[in-house]
């Protein structure tokens, strides 16, 4: 499955090559300080799933064009804004095993260098041909849900009351919504058809939740391969599906008990691998493994009304990459 992500890029390499182009074009300044840094955080820009997520489902739905790049390069343009301001939130010191803007220039400059991807991305959309003033809605509604759900993370984070539907929640808004976003806009970009269009906004829902719960399962798996030590959602007291699944497995004083161990991890995280334990012993990853795969198997099903076609044949296969990646 590696190398079906390779195989994914090789083929839409000249659709991704332009969106590239245009992501660091937009970036560009003449303030030296912000030009570095942005420079420097292309270099280490990931895998860029969400951009092609959007570019293959552009070419799902029709012909793609000039919108389809634009639109693309906007995805990434915000998911990197949300991340330099998640740093903040989070205190991160590192991302995808590299010092964070916030460990080398200090908060303020994270949340100002993340304004300017923000403003990029909505300059990006607003250079479209068509579908303008509606993409740039779609975008205003993720970036609502984003904040909406960091801001009940923390809430639940320090009740550490969390179910299984304000997780669900939580993950919807802080994940699914841009997949949700890059599908619904590359549609938009081809001009297609209502039924593709909620045929592929149904494909990014299921397949951003899946995400999500994969990197939750990372991290009681391992977390370094994500850049960031095993435990860490625990130590910041978030309480996610493999927990959810093993909490629901003991007596009601039990799971009570946790919980309150829980609460005091930020400051005290020396139990942190008995959590850990504690959710493998008691079958939660297995258990969240299982509600991923379903997911996962909603998302390529949602693909059905779509025509035939080399991007709609790699849509499945990136939901198959995503059950199975290892950071």
């Amino acid at each position: 499955m590696m190398g079906s992500m390779d195989g994914i890029r090789s083929y839409l390499a000249p659709r991704l090559e332009k969106t590239e182009a245009l992501i660091v074009s937009s970036l560009q300044s003449d303030i030296r300080l912000l030009d570095e840094t942005n420079r420097s955080l292309l270099s280490h820009s990931g895998k860029m799933i969400r951009p092609v997520i959007s570019l293959l489902a552009s070419g799902a739905a029709g012909s793609p064009g000039e919108d389809s790049i634009r639109f693309a390069a906007a995805v990434e343009l915000l998911h990197n804004a949300t991340l330099l301001h998640d740093d903040v939130v989070d205190g991160s010191p590192t991302r995808r095993g590299q010092p964070t803007v916030l460990s080398i220039l200090g908060g303020p400059a994270s949340v100002l260098i993340g304004d300017f991807w923000l403003v990029k991305c909505i300059r990006c959309i607003l250079s479209a041909d068509r579908y303008s003033e509606e993409v740039v809605r779609m975008f205003a509604g993720t970036l609502s849900d984003l904040a909406e759900g960091e801001m009940l993370q923390l809430q639940k984070s320090t009740e550490c009351d969390t179910t299984e539907e304000d997780y669900l929640r939580i993950i919807y808004c802080k994940t699914a919504s841009l997949f949700v976003t890059a599908c619904r806009s590359a549609a938009l970009s081809v001009g297609a058809p209502e039924e593709y269009v909620e045929a592929l906004v149904s494909y990014g829902r299921n397949l951003g939740i899946a995400f999500q719960i994969k990197d939750d399962i990372l991290d009681y798996q391992g977390g370094e391969a994500l850049g960031k030590p095993s435990g860490q959602d625990l130590q910041e007291q978030k309480i996610t599906l493999p927990l959810l699944y093993a909490l629901a497995s003991v007596p009601a004083e039990e799971a009570g008990r946790i919980r309150r161990q829980i609460s005091t991890l930020s400051d005290s995280p020396g139990a942190i691998p008995d959590i850990i334990a504690f959710v493998r012993d008691r079958g939660g990853i297995d258990a969240a493994s299982a509600r991923l795969d379903r997911y996962i198997e909603d998302a390529i099903r949602s693909l059905a009304p779509l025509p035939d076609s080399k991007e709609k044949s790699y849509l499945s296969e990136l939901a198959l990459y995503v059950g199975v990646r290892s950071n």
